[in-house]
C-alpha cells in the first residue's frame, strides 16, 4: 500500500508543481486554494508512504515522479521547448525512480 500512495504522492507533485504556474504569484484564489490542497495531499500521502519506506527512497521517487511528470507536461502539453537531450535527461530520472523501486526492500 505505501508505494501506492508514494505514487498519489508524485501525481499530486505534478498537480501542485503545475498549479503554481496557474496561481500567478498567489493573486488568482481559485487556482491558489487548489496548489494548495494538492501540496497538502502530497505531504499526508507522503508521510502515510514513510510507515514502511525509507525516506531515501520515498523522497527521491516522490521528486522524481514530480520532475517527470511536470517536465512532459510542460513540453507536450504546454508547448515549453523541447529536444531530445532534454527528454532522453529526464527519462534518466525515470530510469532512478525504477531503479530504487527495484532496490527497495519495501
Amino acid at each position: 500500500m505505501a508505494w501506492i500512495y508514494l505514487l498519489i504522492v508524485g501525481f499530486t507533485e505534478i498537480g501542485w508543481a503545475l498549479g503554481l504556474k496557474y496561481t500567478e504569484g498567489w493573486t488568482k484564489i481559485m487556482p491558489s486554494v487548489l496548489t494548495i490542497l494538492g501540496m497538502i495531499l502530497s505531504f499526508y500521502f507522503l508521510s502515510l508512504s514513510l510507515k514502511s519506506i525509507p525516506i531515501s527512497t520515498a523522497y527521491a521517487v516522490w521528486t522524481g515522479i514530480g520532475a517527470f511528470g511536470t517536465a512532459m507536461i510542460g513540453m507536450f502539453v504546454l508547448g515549453e521547448p523541447s529536444s531530445v537531450i532534454k527528454v532522453i535527461c529526464v527519462l534518466l530520472i525515470v530510469a532512478g525512480v525504477l531503479g530504487l523501486k527495484l532496490v527497495s526492500i519495501s
